[in-house]
């Protein structure tokens, strides 16, 4: 089966670094918007539960952020009825 440019990149431990590290905040923001929709909140009253601003949230939900803390992760947790679970792949 012939590899994909993605799966060849994929080999070069350079690229997988910087993909994986992309990745990773990526995945964080994604997961935070994809659990605001499912509770049926807006930003702005996700907000409210964890006590911070709508503009932080959306920073949060952005792929181009990288300065999470995980203090202000669990809260946007419990605001949304999730555990915060951090591990090293």
């Amino acid at each position: 089966m012939k590899k994909s440019i993605f799966d060849k990149e994929m080999e070069n431990p350079r690229f997988k670094a910087i993909y994986d590290e992309i990745a990773t905040e990526l995945n964080i923001g994604e997961q935070i918007a994809r659990l605001r929709h499912e509770a049926r909140l807006s930003q702005s009253e996700l907000a409210k539960k964890v006590c911070t601003s709508r503009t932080a949230i959306a920073r949060y939900e952005s792929g181009d952020y990288d300065r999470y803390n995980v203090s202000t992760l669990m809260k946007i947790g419990r605001a949304l009825h999730k555990k915060l679970k951090i591990s090293y792949i």
